[in-house]
């Protein structure tokens, strides 16, 4: 019996990781085919999309794509853009996001459950109904620099990172993962004298690493993936992003090599950010006994 169930056990690993490899396997193909593609003249490329062609290095294989990418658009600008807009919304996101999940759960206050429900009644409101006011509003906003004062934020970072600092769903994910942590630990903290920055800091947070790694991801592709705000808000090529510039390859003639080059490139930034996370989310599950 001992023997039978052994079998069983391994049947059923040797089945598990056989789906895992081929869910992987159709999540890889369309990667495979862009970086194949980009890699080709488009003449090659249209022929060989068809067939197994289109994912193996055959033919006529140069950079010359990535080359002529660079000359149609400033994708160094671009790619810089979005980086530097996601990373620093991110961080910020987490820092007020968590902060607000933190109240939320540990401390008493009054309106707290009604606050909640409105902010995630916001969840309901797709961004288009909301865009043109919200654009009306940043035109017209006062800021503070080196130069002094000035008015109008368009065609600048800060409109693109300060509206999508604090969303509902960021909040939510935290106030759930928060609601499952001990509470006698806090508790006793606050017994010992403890501040709640204290708490969050040095209790919460490293509990925390599989929400925070989760609630990055999330947060990292849906800024890296901005389209209609940046397109609303900048019109000077040095501000904008990455998807806003994808629309340089597809004015007069369309270069599907070149299309493909630039895909590869800007795709660099999310796979970095979802292997590092990856790790990250692995050493904090380990480190913390959070099992999933």
């Amino acid at each position: 019996m001992a023997m039978i169930a052994a079998d069983n056990r391994g049947l059923r690993l040797v089945t598990r990781y056989a789906v895992l490899v081929l869910i992987a396997i159709i999540f890889v193909f369309p990667l495979v085919f862009m970086l194949m593609s980009s890699l080709k003249p488009d003449q090659q490329l249209l022929q060989d999309s068809g067939n197994l062609r289109a994912f193996l290095p055959v033919g006529d294989i140069s950079l010359q794509n990535y080359t002529d990418a660079f000359q149609r658009a400033p994708v160094a600008t671009f790619v810089f853009n979005s980086v530097l807009v996601t990373g620093v919304t991110v961080a910020l996101s987490l820092l007020i996001c968590s902060a607000a999940g933190f109240a939320f759960v540990f401390v008493n206050w009054k309106g707290r459950n009604t606050l909640l429900a409105l902010l995630l009644a916001t969840l309901i409101l797709p961004f288009e109904t909301i865009a043109i006011p919200l654009l009306m509003m940043v035109a017209h906003l006062p800021w503070v620099g080196f130069d002094g004062v000035s008015w109008g934020w368009l065609n600048s970072y800060r409109v693109q990172i300060i509206p999508f600092i604090a969303d509902g769903l960021t909040v939510f994910l935290f106030v759930q993962y928060f609601k499952d942590l001990p509470g006698e630990l806090i508790e006793a903290a606050r017994v010992e004298g403890a501040s709640w920055w204290q708490i969050y800091r040095k209790i919460v947070m490293p509990l925390s690493g599989p929400i925070f790694a989760t609630a990055a991801i999330l947060k990292f592709l849906v800024m890296y993936n901005q389209y209609l705000w940046p397109l609303m808000v900048t019109q000077e090529e040095g501000y904008r992003p990455v998807m806003v510039g994808l629309q340089y390859f597809f004015q007069l003639n369309v270069a599907w090599g070149e299309v493909m080059a630039y895909l590869s490139m800007i795709t660099v930034p999310v796979l970095a950010f979802y292997l590092y996370l990856q790790k990250a989310f692995i050493a904090s599950i380990a480190s913390t006994g959070v099992k999933g």
